[in-house]
């Protein structure tokens, strides 16, 4: 057994002396949890086992991801080895691991390079634009600007007091030279200080300066609001109730309030919750809508597709609508593990979903989620059904049809944005290759190859 608390005493005495502690091959032989909670080290190397053909693997998947979120609460930082392909090194990066080492990086050498070739480089460099907070993302600082008179560094504290005395809504001044802010006076803070004896007689002609909070926050307008927000939650809390400098090209215009910010990004969460799906609480029409023609307008490429339940409606009638919540829940669930950090599942309605996949493995994921889809639906029926592989129901006309397995058809639709302007656009072409995938029996995958102009003559055929 290891001897910890000479581990301890060993790595503080380097630590010391200027050196960083690795913990190598996480996962192989003796290094393990416990020693990374007794020495904290400052990197955290992934065994090559975990990472090989980590991309295929959900369990590996997993247990990268986990490590990454361990190292990002204790301080550390993840490497991974053994990345030999474009596949693995895209798995990592996407998991938020910064560092790897690997044939695919770079081969050894006696002379090492000092930075990452311009091949790799470009490998990571994203072009997808993020699924979450839609309407945060998109939402700029700008709609929380307010004007405010700002003061000089030279201005005397008196003055300052007086601005505020005579307005109890200020609560903060901000303090600007030549157009740019260097600092903010915030309300509780001077006024408790004046409060102190005599201060007010020593201070009152003093220049303001000395009062300011050079560390205010100063944001650009264009700042989205998620962007703020992270901001705010990396810095000091009284950041919140002193508000922030907005800028425009590093000149000041305004001023915005901490308690504004909730306010609006509390409603846009309540927008949000409005338009899920009940159901599956995922997002529904209009954001699916405002997503696609987000994707179009910053020319990012993505595959929009389209699923859609076969069989799902005698299934309803037969197992009743419980049953059939259940099969629309899973769905939703099933779509959900399919897509990588930057893909969006939607939820047109009834047992219509929608993806729009940037992940560019997207047809393996797809292929990977009929999978699952094939061995997870049977678990629905009953046992006799699960071994007829199906159910048999009465038609209109009195006659017995039988209906196997619900399965799912996927429409995929690759979305050049030049051919594309809009989500009814997108949305149509998507129903149309929807079709081509229902008319293959099973699960299925129809890849929508035509242009668009070549899809509406056959549709109009």
């Amino acid at each position: 057994t290891l001897d910890y608390q000479l581990m301890r005493d060993a790595t503080h005495h380097y630590r010391n002396m200027g050196f960083e502690i690795a913990i190598d091959d996480l996962g192989e032989g003796f290094s393990g949890l416990r020693l990374w909670s007794e020495i904290r080290p400052d990197y955290v190397k992934i065994d090559k086992h975990f990472t090989q053909n980590i991309h295929l693997d959900p369990v590996k998947m997993q247990f990268a991801r986990s490590i990454q979120e361990i190292a990002a609460k204790s301080g550390a930082k993840v490497i991974a080895e053994g990345i030999e392909t474009h596949e693995q090194l895209m798995a990592i990066r996407d998991l938020g691991i910064a560092y790897s080492q690997g044939y695919h990086i770079a081969r050894p050498h006696a002379d090492p390079l000092h930075q990452a070739s311009p091949d790799i480089t470009n490998q990571l460099v994203r072009f997808e634009i993020e699924r979450e907070n839609l309407l945060q993302n998109r939402a700029t600082v700008e709609k929380l600007l307010k004007q405010m008179a700002p003061v000089g560094p030279q201005c005397h504290n008196e003055d300052v007091f007086k601005m505020f005395d005579e307005n109890a809504e200020l609560y903060s001044i901000p303090v600007v030279l030549d157009g740019k802010p260097v600092g903010l006076i915030n309300r509780s803070v001077m006024i408790n200080d004046y409060a102190r004896p005599f201060r007010r007689e020593l201070y009152g002609q003093r220049p303001c300066e000395m009062m300011m909070d050079k560390s205010a926050l100063i944001v650009d307008k264009d700042t989205s609001l998620k962007d703020l927000s992270d901001l705010i939650l990396q810095s000091k809390p009284h950041h919140l109730s002193a508000g922030f400098i907005i800028t425009e090209n590093t000149q000041y215009i305004g001023m915005a309030s901490g308690h504004d910010l909730l306010r609006l990004i509390t409603k846009m969460q309540i927008d949000t919750a409005r338009y899920a799906n009940p159901l599956t609480l995922l997002p529904g029409n209009v954001p699916i809508s405002e997503q696609i023609d987000s994707l179009l307008q910053s020319g990012t490429p993505f595959v929009a597709c389209y699923c859609d339940l076969d069989h799902f409606k005698p299934f309803n009638d037969v197992y009743g609508y419980k049953k059939g919540d259940e099969v629309i829940q899973k769905t939703g669930q099933l779509l959900s593990d399919a897509c990588g950090p930057y893909d969006f599942v939607g939820h047109i309605g009834g047992d219509d979903f929608i993806v729009l996949f940037q992940s560019r493995n997207w047809e393996s994921r797809c292929d990977t989620l009929l999978s699952h889809i094939a061995k997870t639906f049977p678990s629905f029926y009953s046992a006799q059904d699960q071994t007829n592989g199906g159910i048999t129901t009465q038609d209109r006309q009195g006659d017995q049809r039988f209906h196997p397995f619900i399965s799912l058809s996927i429409g995929a639709l690759i979305v050049d944005s030049t051919l594309y302007h809009s989500h009814h656009e997108v949305s149509t072409a998507c129903v149309n290759a929807k079709k081509q995938a229902k008319a293959i029996s099973g699960n299925s995958l129809f890849i929508e190859r035509r242009s668009p102009q070549e899809s509406m003559v056959e549709m109009a055929a």
